[in-house]
């Protein structure tokens, strides 16, 4: 039997509309930007992370499906558990939830904390229940992720809470832990997170020019953030390279102060540094900036032009790139940027 195998596309809210009841057969899930995509669909997941898009990205959603004979064996129906929405195959599983602060019990960072750990614990719980144990890449967007709230800021509460859920369920906070991004969203809006997860362990990339987020120095808060560089899918076709969200930092400093254009070299060069090490670990030059697709979050909307620029000088002008805007999750950072990786052949 085929081994099942992951493919991301960007498509737009009319694409969806046209597609046949076979394509919505191999969809696990679907992602719109600012707003969930306005489509009935009781057997698919559908969410948002709740960030602008900039430029061409306008109405555009993202499609996480799968390929492969293990596609026939989706479940018929998205399901519920919790407030957790998912879909899943033999191989694979997508989710995702969303809390509203207001929703939960507490005020200020207390109900930020109690929202984050109840999301994880959640989502933990479906994993534990359908076998799909090891997640591969989680996306987290929090309102006003900068913003101080009872001394600390926003996203070190964040750090703290999500930590707290992974050692709560047994599960190790370095070393193995999923890619991930973590992003701030427009005030007033829900924490939304959605992330795929698989039965088979993967394997976790570190970057060689930074300091691994789980070892950072107290500086940047008492507790690290939960996330590898990288997680590769061994041995699978289709999209299996996951990069986290990536910056302009070197060892564990941001570099490059106020200047969006070296900012945006700099985590190419963080990224081209992640694809040698992947390389490295398969043992093959399978990974290259050709087979990668792009999502780039924009602190400044007025920088968009800027960092296209800077692009264009690194990667083919047919390289796919969905551009948002977003809080970065440290104040002097400009630009973030993740991506999605095919095997080459």
């Amino acid at each position: 039997m085929t081994t099942a195998s992951l493919q991301l596309d960007y498509v737009s809210s009319d694409e969806l509309a046209r597609q046949p009841a076979a394509w919505w057969g191999t969809v696990l899930g679907v992602v719109g930007f600012e707003r969930p995509p306005q489509v009935d669909l009781v057997h698919v997941p559908v969410t948002a992370s709740m960030t602008p898009p900039l430029g061409a990205t306008d109405d555009l959603c993202e499609v996480w499906r799968v390929a492969g004979d293990q596609s026939l064996e989706l479940s018929t129906a998205s399901l519920r558990q919790g407030r957790v929405h998912y879909r899943y195959c033999g191989e694979f599983l997508f989710g995702s939830i969303a809390i509203d602060e207001d929703a939960v019990d507490g005020e200020g960072s207390a109900a930020l904390l109690r929202a984050t750990v109840t999301a994880y614990q959640e989502i933990f719980a479906v994993l534990e229940q359908t076998q799909h144990r090891h997640l591969i890449r989680v996306w987290n967007y929090l309102p006003e992720i900068n913003r101080e709230a009872d001394g600390d800021e926003r996203y070190r509460h964040f750090n703290f809470a999500r930590q707290t859920a992974f050692l709560d369920s047994g599960r190790s906070t370095v070393g193995t832990v999923p890619a991930a991004c973590a992003l701030g969203s427009p005030a007033g809006s829900p924490i939304s997170i959605y992330f795929l997860a698989s039965h088979r362990r993967p394997r976790m990339i570190e970057n060689p020019r930074q300091t691994s987020a789980f070892h950072y120095p107290l500086k940047f808060g008492t507790h690290s953030p939960t996330f590898s560089r990288a997680c590769l899918l061994s041995e699978s076709v289709g999209t299996s390279l996951f990069v986290s969200g990536t910056a302009s930092i070197v060892g564990h400093e941001t570099i490059h102060h106020g200047d969006v254009t070296a900012q945006t070299r700099e985590t190419m060069a963080n990224i081209n540094a992640l694809l040698d090490e992947a390389n490295r670990v398969v043992g093959s030059d399978l990974y290259s900036l050709d087979g990668l697709k792009f999502k780039v979050y924009v602190r400044r909307p007025a920088d968009l032009a800027a960092i296209e620029r800077a692009l264009s000088a690194t990667v083919r002008a047919s390289t796919p790139i969905v551009y948002l805007q977003a809080d970065v999750c440290r104040e002097d950072l400009l630009v973030e940027i993740e991506a999605t990786g095919v095997a080459a052949c």
